[in-house]
């Protein structure tokens, strides 16, 4: 099955909202075995819309767009679409009172009069569910088998409404054998796509699956794709490839797909009963705000200090003014004091440290902007290391907040912190 991609908005056009919608659209339509033969966004205007979808069934026969379904003047979709396929619009009272209901319910307010515009279906449409917003989805077929489903605009209700109607309905069109595009992502941090490359070649071609090298600011994800199989054999040829992986670069592997190496580094805690707390200077907070981002941290994240200044380092975190003076805040003591700092003052079993220069400005001859210094002490032990890591002062700094959640997780799994060769885009 070919499907065109409609996503209606001019705030997409003008580049004020980034078009997630298509992305997501197009990564789960493959797994159940749509291919996105085209993807157009237009404008909030009904010419526009219309011949978007028009020329998308003339091509595909079938068209999914987002956006434009709600209740404001520019919310065109719908009358446009309808009179593309001569129908006129009628209104839903089964779904006007129950939007009633939910505002008053939610809000302990009358509905809008402007939401009424939501209810507003075309004559013999097919109404798609929607939990997760006031909008109802459209489903439009005509004589010919050609059809339109419309979905909402807001990320949240599009991504919803695909995973409860669209997609099993679309399912349900495509039968028992259907062929599918399935992808695993191995998802490595510590080490450079290079070196991976190397580890890959050693096992010679893998037959199983395609394998793509995604190169990024966490690391390098290893993408697996699988095309043209039934869904059942498209599952087995991803698992055996990704075993093959596993046996040349399982160290560097800290999860699959969607993995968040915060996420892992607190199971791992838990696991183990232990505790963290966190003392950053150069990323200003970013390494506890990846860790806090995770529901339920709180079992295990006790706190941090942002110490940027000197007097800081050495009043919160007990670094000896003396050894700031000497070695300068980005060095391998001053590192290392932070992170037990940290530690003896929250009383968590973990001290994870940062401290460098992630410029644009302030890096010398001897520490060029890049240098870094991370440190973990756990339970009195203290490792520490130094990375030379490159890009703008956004991604040294998402770097350098990895290189310590990596830091973490390889202390508790293989007792050292110290890994080859340097990670996350180091150079040299």
């Amino acid at each position: 099955m070919h499907i065109e991609v409609v996503t209606i908005g001019d705030e997409l056009l003008l580049g004020y909202t980034i078009d997630t919608n298509a992305a997501h659209l197009a990564r789960t339509l493959a797994g159940e075995g749509v291919e996105i033969s085209r993807r157009t966004t237009v404008g909030d205007t009904a010419d526009a819309i219309a011949a978007a979808v028009r020329e998308g069934l003339d091509r595909a026969g079938a068209v999914i767009t987002t956006g434009g379904l709600g209740p404001t003047s520019d919310d065109l979709t719908k009358p446009s679409i309808a009179a593309l396929f001569g129908r006129g619009m009628v209104l839903d009272e089964e779904h006007l009172a129950w939007m009633e209901q939910r505002f008053a319910r939610l809000f302990q307010r009358p509905m809008p009069a402007a939401n009424r515009q939501q209810a507003m279906l075309p004559e013999g449409a097919r109404k798609l569910r929607n939990n997760h917003g006031s909008a109802p989805g459209i489903w439009l077929e005509d004589d010919r088998g050609r059809w339109v489903a419309m979905l909402p605009g807001v990320p949240r209700e599009m991504r919803g409404m695909l995973a409860d109607t669209l997609a099993p309905l679309i399912r349900e069109r495509l039968g028992d054998d259907r062929r599918v595009v399935r992808s695993r992502t191995l998802r490595t941090t510590g080490i450079g796509e290079s070196f991976i490359a190397d580890r890959v070649a050693s096992l010679g071609a893998i037959e199983d699956a395609g394998l793509a090298y995604l190169p990024n600011a966490e690391g390098t994800d290893l993408r697996l794709t699988v095309r043209d199989a039934r869904p059942a054999d498209a599952e087995r040829r991803l698992a055996a490839a990704a075993e093959r992986l596993r046996t040349v670069v399982g160290d560097a592997i800290y999860g699959e797909d969607g993995a968040d190496l915060a996420a892992v580094v607190l199971d791992l805690c838990r696991e183990r009963k232990l505790t963290i707390s966190v003392a950053e200077s150069c990323t200003g907070g970013l390494l506890g705000a990846r860790l806090t981002a995770i529901p339920g941290s709180s079992d295990v994240v006790v706190g941090g200090v942002i110490a940027y200044s000197n007097a800081l380092k050495a009043s919160l975190l007990a670094v000896p003014s003396p050894m700031l003076a000497e070695h300068g805040a980005v060095s391998d003591p001053v590192v290392r004091a932070m992170a037990s700092g940290a530690r003896a003052a929250t009383g968590a079993a973990m001290g994870l440290a940062i401290t460098g220069i992630a410029g644009p400005g302030g890096g010398t001859d001897e520490k060029p902007v890049g240098t870094v210094w991370i440190a973990c002490d756990l339970d009195g032990v203290v490792e520490s290391r130094r990375l030379r890591l490159i890009g703008d002062r956004a991604e040294i700094r998402q770097r350098a907040a990895q290189a310590a959640l990596e830091m973490a997780r390889r202390r508790m799994l293989y007792g050292s912190a110290l890994w080859e060769p340097a990670a996350l885009g180091a150079k040299g």
